[in-house]
């Protein structure tokens, strides 16, 4: 065991998993990361270790597949109660205050489902943990209910159980951290997300692959990355938090992203700790200038307005794409392959900041993470948790300096994105005091300034104003 492995037995005890290659195991049967820690830690010996063929047969009995609906419909029709953990989410009908479900992942709509106004009362607080879906081990039965001077048939929801096996204690968290230091942390935070640490060769690879986290602890920070392909961008954004929503090709409308004015629906913004585009190019926008104009609205001010709707969301908004060897270079325009949408640089300058997705190593055998390491479940709802954290951006505050002359989007944006690196980085600093400014400026300021220096360099590329006004420096208080 690494020393790294032995202080977090003694740091985290009761929120580490063994993670081997074994996972791959689970894979199969497109387990989310955090779903599949919470097996392997509920059936692991006290060694960490698990009976692989034990644990499938628990996760086909408590997961059942899209295709075994029907005789899931079956065993209910025929007067028995199903229990299962599924991912579903709840409508409460302005008109009639009826309260439905849905499950995606099987096809159930709202119109085929019923929670009954005693079991409503009963689970109200589980059952409001989210206004998108989520996760829950639910009680079914199939009942008649009365509408009018109808009976129909419905699935109905008798209990239910919010999945969520972890409570969560910042400070506890904090504490904790203080134990390690930075460059054990970094490690530390690669096996929470399925990595080695080992697998990397230097220190800027693993500090790219950890700039992808930022959005899971800040609120609204929007970020662009492109990268070459196999470098592990679709898993980040859609395996490590059910907090999250990935899109990846297809179509977006504003409907979809904001607000739907036909079904009276909030969109994804409103649901989720950030919203990421992936595959950017094979994305298609049916009304570029009706979403452009939303997504500045958007990345501005974190509100939108859909007709006569006013809404607001706190997803930050990610872009994702390939991109070849020879557009590698911030000092050309790496935007241009783009969808048309982005072809406007009042929108890309409400992007915060730009990831070289190509400091990131291709994905291999030996980055995949072998040994003691944070649940991911126990660490993604720690992320989650910190996005309403303000000390950090307290002491972001206190410590950056401003130029009189910066630009109001560049000092906004530098905050936040230095703000989030202390949330991931240094979440033991709840005061100016305890902060090493030589940390804070290596690990911190400096990396966000030049993930905002690489926006504005694009869009002088874009745009002859911009290259007019070049971005000031932003120095830390000494």
């Amino acid at each position: 065991m690494s020393d790294v492995e032995l202080k977090l037995k003694q740091s985290f005890d009761g929120m580490i998993v063994k993670k081997s290659s074994l996972q791959g195991v689970f894979s199969s049967l497109n387990l989310p990361a955090f779903i599949r820690d919470w097996f392997i830690k509920k059936y692991a010996d006290a060694d960490g270790n698990v009976n692989v063929n034990f644990v499938l047969e628990k996760i086909k009995d408590v997961m059942p597949r899209k295709d075994e609906w029907n005789a899931i419909l079956d065993k209910l029709i025929s007067g028995e109660k199903v229990r299962f953990l599924a991912k579903l989410s709840v409508n409460i009908d302005i008109k009639t205050s009826e309260v439905t479900f849905a499950l995606p992942d099987f096809g159930i709509t709202y119109q085929q489902t019923h929670i009954p106004q005693s079991v409503w009362t009963k689970y109200k607080k589980e059952l409001l943990v989210s206004d998108g879906e989520f996760w829950g081990i639910l009680d079914l039965e199939y009942q008649n209910i009365t509408k009018g001077k109808k009976q129909e048939g419905k699935i109905v929801l008798v209990g239910f159980k919010d999945f969520r096996p972890y409570k969560i204690d910042l400070e506890f968290f904090k504490k904790a951290r203080e134990q390690f230091t930075i460059d054990e942390w970094i490690d530390v935070i690669l096996g929470a997300i399925d990595y080695n640490a080992a697998g990397f060769k230097t220190e800027l690879e693993k500090l790219t692959m950890l700039t992808r986290l930022l959005p899971f602890v800040e609120e609204r920070l929007n970020l662009m990355e492109l990268a070459p392909k196999g470098t592990g961008k679709s898993y980040i954004f859609s395996q490590i938090s059910k907090k999250g929503w990935l899109v990846s090709g297809g179509v977006m409308t504003r409907a979809k992203m904001f607000y739907d004015m036909n079904k009276h629906q909030e969109g994804l913004v409103s649901y989720y700790d950030y919203v990421a585009l992936d595959e950017i190019s094979t994305i298609k926008f049916p009304d570029i200038d009706e979403m452009r104009g939303a997504m500045k609205g958007y990345l501005e001010s974190g509100t939108f307005n859909v007709g006569l709707k006013s809404g607001a969301g706190k997803a930050g908004v990610i872009v994702l794409g390939n991109i070849r060897q020879e557009k590698m270079d911030t000092n050309v325009n790496m935007l241009e392959e783009l969808p048309s949408l982005f072809e406007d640089s009042a929108l890309i300058d409400r992007f915060h900041g730009f990831i070289k997705g190509w400091d990131v190593p291709r994905m291999n055998e030996n980055m995949k993470v072998n040994g003691w390491a944070l649940n991911t479940e126990y660490f993604s709802e720690i992320m989650h948790a910190l996005r309403e954290d303000v000390i950090e951006k307290a002491i972001v505050d206190e410590l950056v300096v401003v130029p009189n002359d910066a630009d109001t989007r560049d000092t906004k944006a530098v905050k936040r994105i230095t703000t989030a690196f202390v949330k991931l980085l240094f979440p033991c600093w709840d005061n100016v005091d305890k902060v090493d400014k030589e940390l804070f400026k290596k690990y911190c300021l400096q990396p966000a300034v030049e993930m905002r220096k690489i926006i504005k360099t694009q869009l002088g590329l874009m745009d002859i104003e911009f290259k007019k006004k070049p971005m000031q420096e932003f120095k830390c208080k000494e």
